[in-house]
């Protein structure tokens, strides 16, 4: 049996994390709710994650800070899924690791399939190496 793959949501509106878990917990994933930077980083030493889906404004820094610090520990696969969609801001999100910028209010179903494709690159087994013809 497959387990579950396991999202850690980073979001400080408590109505916005609740109805974000409500919705990957309905898709079959595990789901972690942290509220700030500082609760976030002692979670994520503690338990392991496959995918990051991360506000960039946060109470005590940013999700830009946040993603560095984690990917300074280890690789780490995530999602930035704020208010802002602006240019600079997608470009900043790309910069520090972030593998998509989600703007909230985007339809659910849209960030329901960039979080599968997430979880599907993460979990895809590396092809075999080419072999050399004879």
């Amino acid at each position: 049996m497959a387990t579950k793959a396991r999202i850690f949501v980073v979001e400080d509106h408590e109505t916005t994390a609740r109805a974000l878990k409500m919705l990957l917990e309905t898709q079959g994933y595990d789901v972690a709710v942290a509220h700030g930077v500082s609760s976030a980083l002692k979670h994520a030493d503690r338990e392991p994650f496959d995918l990051l889906v991360c506000d960039i404004s946060l109470p005590d820094g940013t999700g830009w800070d946040l993603m560095k610090k984690l990917s300074a520990k280890k690789p780490v696969r995530g999602i930035a899924f704020t208010a802002s969609g602006s240019d600079e801001d997608i470009s900043r999100s790309r910069a520090v690791g972030f593998m998509e910028h989600v703007v909230k209010g985007s339809d659910a179903e849209d960030l329901l399939r960039v979080v599968k494709q997430a979880l599907n690159e993460h979990h895809s087994p590396k092809p075999p190496p080419a072999r050399a013809k004879r």
